[in-house]
């Protein structure tokens, strides 16, 4: 096991003292020891919440070794002072590791330094009194062998549950920076209000209505005002995951020849809809108490986590869902206007009423008017293109695998590319799996023909048929309005994300980094998932840190002590790094010319000539592929003797002599032509070695083993692991258009057997290539998982001497 914490907060040691004071571990009870032993003794037994009795103290002593001979209560009973090694033995047992597994009892700072734990400052062997009470603080904030800190582990024991009512206690308590759970989670508050958005999308004559699920501390009843982590998820309210299936299209179709155009970027700008908005709804009374509730939210475990600490939670799932107003819209403004009008009322500038007969309006009068957005995917997506309005209250964004503009994520260089698992899925397809007023028919019935023809109007303006960027893809494109981002932003993404791909976040990345915000970037080795029950991390913390500066408005050093970009490596389990940036613009470059089978150097002499392949496959072939994705892809990625020999081209460097680190967009140089006046490339850049690498999931360590609370919500415990030896690893792919060689609305015109230069840009990566290793580049047309599959008799050729790779690299 490797430990990485990243949001342990420098402390003095005066501040860690009142802070011990704050948590209950220094008191009257032990303001008179005097020795460390006693003082130790003492701090492990209020580590014992759940046994109060002196006698259970002595024996959970008794079941922890001090030394290779001498147990912990007759250690402490008998010696008046504390060896380091000593301290560390009962530390590390305390942080659940196991002696003679996980670490040796003669030399316990060996295995802190393996672990990568955190050893207090000391003198000499002995722990005097003072260094004791900095070694606990220090152990407070320690992860256990679990992924959470001990102090976090104390809570879920039931440590704070004194605190719950204590009225000594200040709300929020904070501790090295974060926020504690003191909040009782079987108190709160849960209700249901309707806000009036600005918008009229379905086309009644009123102002939507727009649920949203409330959860709040049973303290905002006596006046405290908490900060709000709202999750916009067009999900929450359910799915029509059969009509999304039938609705999904046929992928097995030709790729069609485009009429060229001359369009320029104001052509396929997207103009603002100046439709006259309905009056909003009189308001003739106000109240503070909700007349509806709910029974069970669709939650995020990281929500359930801050909801111990004090923190409001609200669900929305905006328009066109159920027990809402409005109609689907899959990304437009009009769903940015909804996803805002929730932050708007909590923020105290919109109303909204307790039923929907709109009768009695209430405020968000529990609140402190900042707001965080939290979620992954759709819901990250909406926390970004909430950022992008400047909409005040909102402070933070918090977004993990989020589309920055919807045609990087159905779109790619004038093709229709599917979201990684997803093929046939498009805009129209995901307004119709989210569209949840179904569920209810009598609404249903009242929206029906309504909901038909705003459908039937996604479908035309997507565009299957051409896969150019036009008006409806721009009104998607969040990147437009970062010069708006207000908010400080923690931007998380996984480097094998190929439903929601690294573009998006790397897009939004480089687009922000000249802005006057905060931002953070947490790149991971997952696919499209969530990282905050990874054992190897310390993201949950890192976001309590954050979101304590961010929210409640304390100096606790966030925006300085957590590392600009943190990246998973790809080469070892449980390892990340801290750089300062991620793909930047004074990265070197490394360039590799394309021979017949080989990556060569620029600097060794190379051939003229063309190589080719053709993309139609036998029949029987293609048919398999279409059923059986891996093994496309393993033939894809062989050696030329296989199937594919002939249907794509492989180029290898030498194996490596030193370790090669890409650190952003590799970009490839050709001059190509087909047979027709129609085609496309794709690429994939891949790693070739033999090696055990991580597993493309996480692996679950203990099932629902990560306490949210004290008797509240679990998670899994999760972490990347190695699995067997592997010929290979994808890290990057692209796509493009031969017919979209300036750009992506742009269609160039295409003759059969003409050479045209075409420079394409990689999916943006970081990626550790080890000695021995060879970089590879497979140039193919028809990608079995992402394009459509038409298996045309398209002959493709290249000009060797005009083909180059180029990828951008970095040192540690």
């Amino acid at each position: 096991m490797r430990n990485q914490q990243f949001a342990i907060r420098p402390t003095t040691p005066e501040q860690a003292l009142t802070e011990l004071r704050a948590v209950h571990f220094l008191d009257a009870t032990n303001a008179t020891l005097s020795t460390p032993s006693a003082l130790l003794t003492d701090f492990l037994a209020k580590s014992w919440p759940e046994f109060p009795a002196t006698a259970s103290v002595q024996q959970q002593l008794k079941n922890l070794m001090a030394t290779p001979d001498t147990d912990a209560q007759a250690f402490l009973s008998q010696q008046a002072n504390v060896p380091v090694t000593v301290f560390y033995n009962l530390a590390l047992q305390r942080l659940g590791f196991a002696v003679d597994e996980d670490f040796s009892l003669a030399d316990p700072l060996s295995a802190m330094q393996k672990i990568r734990l955190p050893v207090s400052p000391h003198a000499g062997e002995d722990l005097t009194l003072a260094e004791l009470k900095q070694a606990w603080y220090l152990l407070l904030a320690t992860h256990t062998k679990n992924g959470q800190t001990f102090l976090d582990q104390l809570g879920t024991h039931g440590y704070f549950v004194p605190f719950y009512t204590d009225p000594t206690v200040t709300k929020p308590l904070l501790f090295n920076g974060k926020t504690q759970p003191v909040f009782d989670t079987h108190r709160l508050i849960r209700e249901v209000v309707y806000v009036e958005s600005p918008q009229d999308t379905d086309h009644d004559g009123q102002r939507d209505l727009l649920k949203a699920e409330i959860l709040r501390p049973a303290e905002t009843n006596d006046g405290l005002k908490v900060p709000v982590l709202y999750t916009a998820s067009p999900y929450n309210q359910g799915t029509m995951d059969a009509q999304g299936e039938a609705l999904t299209h046929n992928v097995n179709v030709p790729l069609q020849a485009k009429q060229p155009n001359d369009l320029t970027l104001a052509d396929v700008t997207a103009q603002p809809d100046t439709t006259p908005l309905p009056a909003g709804r009189a308001v003739t009374q106000t109240t503070q108490t909700a007349e509806e509730t709910f029974a069970r939210d669709e939650s995020y475990t990281l929500n359930d986590y801050f909801l111990a600490r004090g923190f409001a939670v609200v669900y929305a799932a905006g328009i066109g869902s159920k027990d809402s107003d409005g109609l689907c819209t899959t990304g437009d403004p009009e769903e940015t206007t909804s996803t805002i009008a929730i932050i708007e009322w909590l923020a105290g500038h919109r109303t909204a009423f307790t039923t929907r007969e709109a009768q009695t309006a209430i405020p968000a009068w529990w609140s402190n008017h900042a707001v965080a957005m939290t979620g992954r995917s759709y819901l990250g997506t909406l926390a970004t293109a909430a950022a992008t309005t400047g909409v005040p209250g909102l402070k933070t964004v918090i977004s993990e695998a989020a589309i920055s503009s919807w045609y990087d994520y159905y779109r790619d260089g004038g093709l229709v590319i599917a979201p990684g698992g997803f093929p046939g899925e498009d805009a129209d397809v995901l307004a119709e799996e989210v569209f949840s007023r179904q569920l209810q028919a009598g609404d249903y019935h009242r929206i029906q023909a309504k909901w038909q023809a705003q459908l039937a109007s996604i479908t035309k303006e997507q565009d299957r048929a051409t896969g150019n960027y036009n008006t409806f893809w721009d009104a998607r494109n969040y990147l437009k309005n970062v010069h708006n981002i207000k908010a400080d932003l923690l931007l998380v993404h996984g480097l094998n994300d190929w439903n929601v791909k690294p573009r998006n976040v790397n897009n939004l990345w480089n687009a922000v980094r000249d802005l006057p915000v905060t931002k953070k970037l947490i790149l991971h080795q997952g696919q499209h998932i969530y990282i905050n029950a990874f054992r190897s991390i310390d993201y949950t913390d890192m976001v309590n840190l954050w979101l304590t500066h961010e929210l409640l408005d304390v100096d606790n050093q966030a925006e300085t002590i957590l590392p600009n970009v943190v990246i998973q490596d790809n080469t070892q389990p449980e390892t990340w790094h801290a750089y300062p940036d991620w793909d930047a613009p004074t990265n070197p470059r490394q360039t590799f010319d394309l021979q017949e089978d080989q990556l060569v150097s620029e600097h060794v002499e190379t051939r003229s000539g063309a190589v080719s392949f053709n993309d139609q496959l036998p029949s029987e072939q293609f048919n398999h592929y279409v059923q059986h994705l891996d093994d496309w892809e393993s033939d894809l990625l062989g050696d030329k003797h296989n199937r594919m020999a002939g249907h794509r081209l492989l180029f290898k460097s030498a194996g490596l002599t030193d370790e090669l680190t890409l650190d952003g967009k590799p970009t490839v140089h050709l001059s190509v032509a087909v047979n027709q006046p129609v085609g496309m490339l794709s690429f994939q850049l891949v790693d070739y070695g033999d090696a055990k690498r991580l597993k493309p999931s996480p692996t679950i360590l203990a099932r629902k083993s990560l306490d949210e609370g004290f008797q509240w919500r679990e998670d899994d415990l999760r972490e990347f692991q190695l699995g067997g030896v592997t010929p290979w690893h994808l890290i990057s792919k692209g796509h493009r258009n031969l017919q979209n060689r300036t750009n992506a609305y742009h269609v160039d015109e295409l003759k059969p057997n003409a050479f045209y230069d075409l420079d394409v840009t990689l999916q943006p990566t970081h990626y550790r290539l080890l000695p021995g290793h060879q970089l590879g580049l497979v140039i193919y047309a028809t990608d079995f998982g992402m394009t459509v599959r038409g298996n045309q008799d398209l002959q493709y050729s290249i000009q060797l001497a005009e083909a180059t790779l180029t990828v951008p690299t970095v040192t540690r």
